[in-house]
């Protein structure tokens, strides 16, 4: 039975709602000003670029969707959210590459049954069209979930997107024992944004993600948002399953600082776990720039090795880039991208 959960969210400050049509970000002249500070963060690191597990692509009219309910500082944000880079898909995947970021991924997500066949065959093309995007795939609890995700892992999905949050289920819905099942067998991790942050959610925070690792304890989880505000929770599953990671989208910026701060006496353990912790941005769904991202990354002051482990290390261990290769290593899938998944075509009414 799915179990309720009352977790708290982050404070919220003094929130209004942003005007509609929000400006659509920095222009060519702050964009080569950008550039060159990531090129200087990647060289003074000595990287051969960013690995940033945590990037959103997705059917242009949900997209236009997930901005607008930005723009209206919707319930599940809580407070004024402005696009930094609201673009064109192809200017965003230039900017990406610009920035020197070798591999990104399209997370998508569902926030109700009937979209998620659809959405994995859209991020399946964009995978094939896009080389250096990890092939993303997502689910929801509904029936024939265990179909269409074994469609998208035979097809070369390489990693999945949960929201729990906007998703409004349980982790734990027998719905979803297929799926949970095949994933922990095929070692596909997904990204699962289970924290209780910016808002909660009726199944957010640990103990739906501890339960679900109690059952399915091979399974590869890459916690969102480094689990905000339960950062430190989500710090305790890290330890003590080998197969968590923690993404940090968001997590250390002045933007999530001001209402979910991480604690500093938790910094030295999350210096120890530097080989579980992926760089994620959110990128282009920001209300700040990307270097801005880095930056808070580099004033946790936790040294240049922990730097590098984060934004490039870990996640081409994890995914198996190598040096100068594409994001997808030969095999389904490779070389950006695999198979339709299953699912139906795109419906023309249907949104973010």
């Amino acid at each position: 039975m799915s179990e309720r959960t009352e977790p708290s969210g982050c404070a919220q400050p003094g929130a209004r709602p942003a005007a509609s049509g929000a400006p659509a970000g920095p222009g060519a002249a702050e964009d080569g000003a950008e550039v060159r500070e990531v090129a200087r963060f990647r060289r003074e690191l000595g990287l051969p670029g960013l690995i940033d597990v945590h990037t959103h692509f997705m059917p242009e009219r949900v997209l236009r969707k997930v901005w607008a309910y930005f723009d209206a500082a919707g319930p599940l944000t809580g407070r004024p959210w402005p696009i930094t880079y609201r673009r064109p898909e192809e200017e965003r995947t230039a900017l990406l590459r610009a920035f020197g970021v070798r591999a990104f991924t399209s997370l998508l997500y569902p926030h109700k049954p009937g979209m998620a066949g659809w959405l994995n065959s859209w991020s399946a093309d964009f995978a094939r069209r896009t080389p250096d995007c990890l092939h993303s795939a997502t689910f929801f609890p509904e029936p024939g979930a265990g179909e269409y995700v074994r469609a998208a892992v035979e097809g070369g999905a390489r990693v999945f997107k949960a929201h729990l949050q906007v998703g409004a289920y349980d982790p734990n819905d027998p719905l979803l024992d297929p799926v949970w099942g095949l994933l922990a067998e095929a070692a596909v991790p997904v990204v699962i944004h289970c924290g209780s942050g910016p808002v909660p959610g009726r199944f957010t925070g640990p103990g739906p993600v501890r339960r679900l690792l109690a059952r399915h304890p091979r399974l590869r989880l890459i916690v969102a948002h480094m689990g905000m505000p339960e950062y430190t929770e989500f710090l305790d599953l890290a330890e003590r399953h080998p197969g968590v990671r923690l993404d940090t989208t968001m997590a250390f910026t002045d933007f999530s600082e001001e209402i979910c701060p991480f604690p500093l006496p938790e910094l030295p353990r999350l210096a120890a776990l530097r080989d579980r912790v992926l760089l994620g941005t959110d990128f282009p769904n920001i209300p700040y720039s990307y270097a801005h991202a880095l930056r808070a990354l580099a004033r946790l002051d936790l040294g240049d090795d922990w730097l590098r482990a984060v934004c490039h290390g870990n996640a081409a261990r994890d995914f198996g880039i190598l040096p100068g290769s594409p994001a997808l290593p030969p095999g389904p899938g490779g070389g950006g991208g695999g198979g339709t998944a299953g699912g139906r075509a795109e419906p023309g009414a249907d949104g973010g």
